[in-house]
């Protein structure tokens, strides 16, 4: 079978050999390094410090930390139930790691291996569901924009964010495939620069052409006419159609709007949350001041800065032209 282009490479999360093996996405671009994982204990760590992160990829590190709890306390219930909680609660805004953890709990009564068996379930869940993103991703690009595109990204949407393929950057993918990609503008992210850092180093690998801007000139290029589609992902997708992702996604939505481009968001199924009303239902992540206020352990600010740090931002449901799923697209505000 021919593995598509983005299919290739290191799984970002996987089980191996009784314990989680994950890239530590902290050490990209500069060391592809593997860390294991052997307790529920150093997989919130890797979770809350983004040595694993993008909404797949935790919803299945929330399926495989309940695996873990598992076999650490099989005759504890207590204990249990705790490392469960704790994996469940590692990062409070995107609905993946939550309900991964939680469908993985669901079969604690019947032991360790059930546990496992469902975990396993959710990582191929989310390896099948990056394929059927890219597809229809690509299709949906095609309908709206005269090829080969120019898109800006945001963030990372890769494999690095799942298991393999990706969201947003499956269907970046698979235009490339299709020889119907131009070039790839990767906003950096601000402040970790998951864009500059992440996304470049995939796009790199996979031999798709691109250039990295400031979050800043995102709109910019678009009123220049340097930009055809805007693709991102989601961390959170409100029954309402609000998207919640990175921050400085809102800020892109908007540019997008004044420019006349799709800007269209790209997610598994599994991220949409129809419990959630709307975006201002959802507990946006504060990550302090020190991301802001220092890079890499260098002070960048005056002694004193304050800063205000919130992980993610909320784009209203109008502003989004599609939302693309494994199983559907979705124009807001109808989502459920």
């Amino acid at each position: 079978m021919t593995i598509p282009a983005y299919r290739v490479g290191v799984r970002t999360i996987d089980w191996v050999n009784d314990a989680v093996e994950i890239i530590d996405q902290t050490a990209l671009p500069d060391e592809l390094r593997t860390l294991r994982l052997s307790t529920v204990e150093e997989m919130v760590d890797a979770i809350r410090r983004l040595a694993v992160r993008g909404a797949p990829a935790l919803g299945v590190a929330g399926a495989l930390g309940v695996a873990l709890a598992a076999r650490q306390h099989p005759d504890d219930p207590e204990q249990r139930a705790r490392a469960v909680a704790a994996v469940e609660t590692a990062r409070p805004t995107a609905v993946n790691l939550a309900r991964g953890a939680r469908r993985a709990a669901r079969r604690l009564p019947e032991g360790p291996d059930a546990v496992l068996a469902e975990a396993l379930l959710v990582r191929d869940e989310e390896i099948a569901s990056s394929e059927a993103q890219g597809r229809l991703g690509a299709d949906l690009v095609a309908s709206m924009c005269d090829g080969p595109v120019r898109v800006l990204t945001h963030c990372n949407t890769g494999a690095l964010a799942a298991v393999v393929g990706g969201t947003g950057l499956s269907v970046v993918a698979e235009l490339h495939r299709r020889g119907s990609l131009r070039e790839v503008i990767a906003s950096e992210t601000r402040p970790l620069l998951q864009g500059a850092r992440l996304t470049a180093w995939e796009l790199g690998r996979l031999g798709i052409p691109f250039r990295v801007a400031v979050d800043g000139a995102g709109a910019f290029l678009m009123s220049r006419g340097e930009v055809d589609a805007v693709i991102v992902g989601a961390d959170r997708i409100c029954a309402n159609g609000d998207v919640v992702n990175k921050v400085g996604t809102f800020a892109h939505a908007l540019g997008a709007r004044r420019a006349g481009i799709p800007f269209l968001v790209v997610a598994p199924e599994s991220t949409v949350d129809p419990d959630t009303p709307d975006g201002g239902a959802v507990e946006i992540e504060d990550r302090g001041a020190d991301e802001v206020l220092a890079f890499r352990g260098a002070r960048t600010a005056p002694a004193g800065a304050a800063a205000v740090n919130p992980a993610f931002d909320v784009t209203p449901a109008d502003l989004v032209t599609a939302i693309v799923t494994d199983q559907r697209v979705i124009t807001p505000p109808v989502v459920g």
